[in-house]
């Protein structure tokens, strides 16, 4: 694209004023909205809101119903800042859409619309309204008939004097959308005269109607009359999405009706709906979309009911799901801009470039509320706005688009002057100056131009990929970046180096107290690298001046290794040696386990002391990752000569702890109890202590029977499959023993909540049913399903007595066998597991085949030749009990093996190539989908000694079916060969 000299220098200028002023299109901080304006306020102006920032700052100008207002006009309006105030409003003029336009150097946006109306409530006109005469017991309605006005109203009635206003209840009723009063059924003491009473809620401005006498007529009682409903909502009412909802409805009616609301649909109504003046108003507030449908008002006395119908319908305003925001883009570039709105009905769009309708031609296109602009040019750039609409509102988003266009310029973008990578590795020098249009790439290294090989290749975003760097691949490269407003050069050094290798490792060490080690670090480097050693011990950083005492750091100058002198238990755990470069890190971790003697026995009690023995019971110490192997008691007197070790016999705690399965919400332990040698004493029972894994408090309960091998423990908080810690202990009458290691089990899972889907039955044969179904969702932290149990009855018994089959693991199908033929089988299917089974599947049913034909093959016929043998026999014909004969099976072996072979025909007549020089043995059987029928006698051909003997006396290579026989052979009919 040729831009003119003028749009070169602006887009210079542009970009100067960029780089130091912050250019901003125009963006509204606030907008003008609606407004009511009370005829005959003392306030005599309007003042509509509107102030946008940009830079330089925004100019203003207004319009009212789509044409500009003439600022000029002093004395009607004025500026105020970017706020339009209406100075002596008049509802003749002023009454209208206004719209606030911000322009600056970059562009124009226009304001979302506002209406500004006038409220007023002008007087009732003088004249004396008739009087109204009713029979007691009849219903009546008095019109009110409010002023001209503008503005919401409300209504009330004066009865006889002020301040004495009409008291609503069940039986009288105003209308707040009428202003008319509602008596269902009229008494006595109703008879006086009634004032509508109108009031603006916008001015508080309020006037009195002329009043109207309500007399009873002397003719008598008005008899009692169903409801007739006098007050009722429109048949189709639009409600906003947000706002609240009042439907009136009143009836009159004699005895006086009751009102009661429904939903057509059925539904119930939602907590928030409230009802208001003895049922006489449905309110419906913060109005969503389930709250539309069609509604019910009932009237209902004793003489029968009325019912009044209407359907609310929700609509929405606007409201945006997806905003425009400022895009810069290159000249010669696409746009796409998107924006979303939603609302009901569906909000149509339309875009504005500078508060002006966008003109569309063959490059700018829009499509679903998205704008497309191709190939760009400077003089698209501007403010843009989309508009989405519906007949209930208007919302607008505004953005800039700034079209820019500019010679490749790296001082804001860099290259880096060093880059370090090793040998081996892959590196990428980037090359991104700012450029509008991009800008094109090429290479030097040195003088010479970069070319594209295997190992060279240039990247879309301009940069250079060298993978498998070498040594070779050192220098300086230059990156020369070009578009039509001009070219400028970045350059970059490239380093090369070896990798850094730790040669001789830490290795895992198992040392004692008080011993010294040393755990190497040794490394290969590159030296053109400086290097540099850190150990960390148990994640934290080693701090050798703190801990110099145990930690020196020793080697020359490519090792790290790390001494520990006089190493105590506190020294135990993981060590990292880190090793760092300027161009890469590598380290190395070793576990160091350090054994101490064990810690002293806690709690040492004397519990019974008799003329020769002496109880004692200790809890266990700290074993210094050194099991504790045995203890010694050692003892002493006033007559002996220091310690002594005593005769011991120590209380053992139960082996083979473990656990696992049970019900839901069941934790099972077990072990193996201890035997009655070793339980020392009266009172023997266990010390059963456990605990959800990661929770520091145990839970312990007493096993009081010594025999007893696993205890149960039961609450509805236990998760299913949970991991437990549990440790198993012993106690008598004198004290507690030890406690077993801990060990950790799962509690009991939870049975499958969900039963398979997709069963079917398929019936087989006349004894058998495959029955297939889905696989149920599992989690492994659900446990483990075990498998699935098929329940089946045929319809001759019940469901209670049906017989049961399980199939294991994921299997997903089983059959079912031995079944009845021809009768149909229902069945069920259901997951289970250790915890229990799940619920059934729904029930599905097949029926068996028929059995197969009890006759079966007859006047088996055969021929032999030189190489084959001809096979033919009558047809079976099935009974009417029996499954439909399919085709027929020919079963074949040699008489010296046991391997039979089978061929399949449709056919009664076969062909089989037996060129063997053995015997025969030849059997029939009919098929049908019953199975397999009854077994024709067993036929023997002999072998075959030459052409014209009948036999055979090579190896079967080919089976078919015979077509045709040929006529001259002799056929022999076999009953018994042996």
């Amino acid at each position: 694209m040729m831009l003119s000299w003028n749009q070169l220098i602006l887009l210079s200028f542009i970009g100067c004023l960029g780089g130091e002023l912050l250019l901003q299109g125009p963006v509204f901080v606030r907008e003008p909205s609606n407004s009511i304006f009370p005829v005959g306020s003392e306030d005599k102006k309007v003042t509509l809101n509107c102030e946008a920032r940009g830079n330089p700052s925004p100019h203003y100008r207004w319009q009212l119903n789509g044409s500009d207002i003439n600022l000029s006009m002093e004395y009607r309006y004025k500026l105020n800042g970017g706020n339009l105030v209406v100075i002596n409003p008049n509802r003749n003029w002023d009454t209208g859409s206004y719209q606030c336009f911000a322009t600056n150097s970059l562009g124009t946006i226009v304001s979302r619309e506002a209406k500004l109306q006038f409220a007023y409530l002008e007087n009732f006109k003088t004249k004396m309204r008739s009087t109204v005469s009713v029979r007691e017991g009849q219903g009546v309605v008095l019109l009110c008939g409010p002023p001209p006005h503008s503005g919401e109203l409300s209504y009330a009635w004066i009865f006889n004097e002020y301040p004495s206003f009409v008291e609503e209840d069940s039986r009288r009723f105003v209308s707040q959308e009428t202003g008319h009063l509602y008596i269902a059924k009229v008494e006595p003491s109703d008879v006086g005269n009634y004032t509508c009473v109108v009031t603006s809620t916008v001015t508080d401005t309020r006037v009195l109607g002329s009043p109207t006498p309500l007399v009873l007529r002397s003719d008598g009682v008005m008899g009692e009359y169903e409801p007739k409903i006098e007050v009722q909502f429109p048949e189709t009412l639009p409600a906003a999405k947000g706002s609240t909802v009042k439907l009136e409805c009143f009836a009159l009616g004699n005895p006086v009706p009751q009102i009661n609301w429904r939903r057509s649909d059925g539904l119930p109504f939602s907590s928030k709906i409230k009802l208001r003046k003895f049922n006489g108003v449905l309110e419906i507030p913060n109005f969503q979309q389930e709250d539309a449908g069609s509604y019910e008002c009932i009237a209902e006395n004793s003489r029968g009911k009325n019912v009044a119908r209407g359907r609310l319908t929700y609509y929405a305003k606007p409201h945006w799901v997806q905003l425009i925001k400022d895009v810069e883009i290159a000249v010669e570039d696409n746009l796409y801009w998107e924006c979303r709105a939603s609302g009901k009905p569906k909000p149509s769009y339309r875009w504005l470039k500078n508060g002006e309708a966008l003109v569309l031609e063959e490059r700018i296109q829009i499509e679903n509320g998205a704008l497309t602009i191709s190939n760009l040019n400077v003089t698209d750039s501007g403010m843009f706005q989309c508009v989405a609409e519906n007949k209930h509102g208007v919302v607008y988003s505004s953005a800039e688009l700034k079209v820019v266009a500019s010679a490749p310029d790296f001082s804001k973008t860099p290259m880096k002057k060093l880059i370090q990578v090793q040998v081996g590795s892959v590196v990428s020098l980037e090359c991104k100056p700012r450029a509008s249009p991009r800008a094109l790439s090429s290479w030097k290294k040195g003088d010479v131009i970069v070319q594209e090989n295997e190992r060279i290749s240039f990247l879309k975003d301009g940069a250079l990929k060298i993978a498998n760097v070498t040594k070779a691949d050192v220098g300086t490269y230059t990156c020369i970046a070009e578009n039509q407003f001009g070219k400028a050069n970045g350059t970059t050094y490239l380093v090369v180096t070896e990798p850094t290798r730790i040669t001789l490792a830490p290795s895992n060490m198992d040392v004692s107290v008080g011993e010294s080690v040393i755990l190497p670090c040794q490394v290969q480097h590159d030296p053109l690298l400086d290097i540099m050693f850190t150990w960390y011990f148990n994640g934290a950083l080693t701090d050798f001046k703190k801990d110099g005492s145990h930690f020196e750091k020793v080697g020359g100058s490519s090792s790290g290794d790390l001494m520990i002198r006089n190493i105590q238990l506190k020294h135990s755990g993981k060590y990292v040696c880190m090793v760092q470069t300027g161009v890469d890190s590598v380290s190395s971790a070793a576990d160091l386990i350090v054994r101490g003697s064990p810690g002293p026995p806690e709690n040492v009690k004397v519990d019974e002391i008799t003329d020769t023995t002496a109880q004692l019971s200790w809890k266990e110490g700290t074993d210094n990752r050194s099991p504790v192997i045995s203890y010694s008691v050692q003892a002493r007197t006033p007559f002996s000569v220091g310690w002594q070790t005593a005769t011991t016999v120590p209380e053992v705690p139960p082996s083979e702890v473990s656990g696992g399965g049970g019900s839901r919400s069941e934790l099972v332990i077990t072990w193996d109890p201890v035997p009655e040698e070793l339980q020392n004493g009266e009172g023997f029972g266990y010390v059963v202590a456990f605990r959800p894994l990661g929770v520091t408090n145990w839970i312990q309960t007493v096993v009081t029977s010594p025999d007893t091998p696993r205890y149960v423990f039961r609450n509805e908080t236990i998760m299913p499959f949970s991991l437990y810690e549990v440790k198993v202990g012993v106690y008598n009458n004198k004290g507690e023993g030890p406690f077993s290691p801990v060990t950790t089990v799962f509690s009991a899972e939870e049975e499958p909540t969900i039963a398979p889907s997709q069963v079917s039955a398929n019936s087989l044969s006349s004894s058998e049913i495959e029955v297939s179904w889905n696989a149920v969702p599992w989690k492994l932290s659900n446990g483990h399903l075990l498998g699935y149990e098929v329940r089946y009855w045929n319809n001759g018994g019940e469901e209670e007595s049906s017989s049961k089959v399980k199939v294991t693991g994921n299997e997903t199908s089983a059959r079912l066998r031995g079944l009845k033929s021809n009768v149909a089988y229902y069945t069920a299917v259901r997951a289970y597991n250790s915890a229990g089974t799940g619920p059934f599947s729904d029930t599905v049913n097949a029926t068996t085949k028929k059995t197969p034909p009890s006759q079966p093959p007859g006047n088996v016929v055969w021929n032999a030749t030189d190489t084959r043998v001809l096979l033919n026999w009558e047809q079976v014909k099935a009974m009417e009990n029996e499954s439909e004969v399919t085709g027929y099976k020919v079963f074949y072996r040699t008489s010296s093996q046991n391997n039979v072979q089978v061929l399949n025909t449709n056919k009664t007549s076969a062909e089989l190539l037996l060129p063997i020089m053995e015997d025969y043995i030849i059997e029939v059987k009919a098929t049908t989908d019953g199975g397999d029928g009854t077994s024709s006698e067993q036929i023997r051909i002999p072998r075959i000694t030459n052409m014209d003997a009948r036999g055979s006396t090579s190896a079967i290579s080919n089976v078919h079916s015979v077509s045709s026989y040929i006529p001259m052979v002799l056929f022999f009919i076999v009953n018994v060969l042996w």
